[in-house]
């Protein structure tokens, strides 16, 4: 049987302060997904965050009760997940991410 090491995750900045203040159907979720990627797999709701060359910085995009919450993390690293943001994203033109969201996560 192989085992795989599992990744640590860090949380950078806010992030999970932020997420903390997400309803608890959004953290489940974004703790399944999480988790997945620790384990080295992805989850169905992720996709990856244009504007970061590729899949290197990804995206948990979860919608409840109308609205929609966003949790970016990067697993470009091989032992360690960083969460670089969580956010309710308030736009409601397209589903592209708002810009200063994006750059806070381009400052993290």
């Amino acid at each position: 049987m192989v085992y795989r090491q599992i990744k640590e995750v860090r949380w950078i900045a806010s992030s999970k302060r932020d997420l903390k203040k997400i309803p608890k159907a959004v953290q489940r979720d974004v703790g399944q997904a999480l988790y997945a990627a620790q384990c080295g797999t992805e989850y169905p709701d992720v996709k990856s965050l244009s504007g970061f060359g590729g899949r290197s910085v990804l995206k948990i995009a979860t919608d409840f009760v109308g609205d929609t919450w966003r949790t970016v993390y990067t697993v470009q690293f091989s032992d360690t997940i960083y969460v670089l943001h969580a956010f309710q994203k308030k736009s409601k033109k397209g589903i592209a991410t708002p810009k200063q969201e994006l750059d806070l996560i381009h400052q993290n």
